[in-house]
């Protein structure tokens, strides 16, 4: 069962066509790698589905009502820094109709689950990591059966990322969580389900598992202690050399036996040998070059 479905969504600003028959399923309970470049029109699409700005053309259905909740965190969420996190989010679950007990309980929970301090430290004193966490806490409030996340670890140091996505991934089946993001590797770590935009629609989308193995181009990696040994057992085992190492596609004839028993022949030293199964970047190259 799908929690959105756009149909044939165009936009345009202007002269530029920034969405040209954009059609997308997201599963229900999913955690949904909504993945391109900067500028393919990933932020224009949450825009929309958020009702933010109009269709040109095509339609966006949400699963249940024109009630159901959804929850955003936008790339640069903005706060009120004199506040304390409770503050904060008392302010927005006021808005968003919460009242008395229920409120209270409710800025607890997410306080906690978003490993956030209920004191009175200010918001203005949060590192960038912590503000994101705001953020989701903020977008929870009212129980979402969709959260919309733009761009949520573009700005975030590695150790700040890691948490962000440990907690997203901690929302599985709770809600589902659309994410948008241009860093493949965030994607491959917490996503069910992927979704690649360019030319203004989306080239590919799906379970990524199931992806992975549609698009299946695993590697056999050399890697050589210098550039040099590399070059020079290129002839005898094939492939291409990317600095010092030597990158062979894996198939019937070239296994890790094969490649194993022409160094052994040429004498060569390699520091390491891997297989590598196909990444999302695989995938990433295949559908949009």
């Amino acid at each position: 069962m799908g929690q959105l479905e756009l149909t044939g969504v165009a936009k345009r600003f202007g002269a530029k066509q920034v969405l040209t028959d954009l059609s997308m399923h997201v599963p229900a309970g999913s955690i949904y790698g909504f993945v391109g470049a900067n500028g393919a029109g990933k932020t224009t699409t949450m825009r929309l589905i958020l009702g933010l700005d109009t269709l040109d053309a095509g339609t966006i259905r949400l699963a249940g009502d024109t009630r159901t909740p959804i929850g955003y965190l936008p790339d640069v969420p903005e706060y009120y820094g004199y506040m304390t996190p409770r503050e904060y989010l008392t302010l927005c679950g006021q808005v968003a109709g919460l009242r008395g007990g229920e409120l209270r309980t409710r800025c607890g929970e997410l306080l906690q689950t978003v490993d956030l301090p209920d004191d009175r430290r200010r918001i203005h004193g949060f590192s960038r990591g912590m503000k994101q966490r705001l953020g989701i806490a903020q977008a929870l409030l009212g129980h979402p059966a969709l959260l919309i996340c733009d761009e949520p670890t573009s700005a975030l140091d590695p150790e700040g990322r890691s948490e962000f996505l440990t907690l997203l991934a901690s929302l599985r089946g709770e809600t589902t969580v659309l994410f948008s993001t241009h860093i493949l590797s965030d994607v491959e770590r917490i996503a069910d389900h992927v979704g690649i935009l360019a030319q203004g629609h989306l080239q590919v989308e799906g379970n990524l598992a199931q992806l992975k193995t549609r698009f299946a181009q695993p590697r056999i990696l050399v890697r050589f202690a210098t550039a040099a040994a590399a070059q020079a057992a290129q002839p005898v085992l094939g492939g291409r050399v990317v600095d010092a190492t030597v990158t062979l596609a894996a198939s019937a004839d070239v296994t890790m036996s094969t490649v194993l028993a022409k160094l052994a022949a040429t004498q060569a030293d390699p520091v390491a040998i891997t297989r590598q199964a196909t990444s999302l970047e695989d995938i990433y190259m295949a559908v949009t070059k």
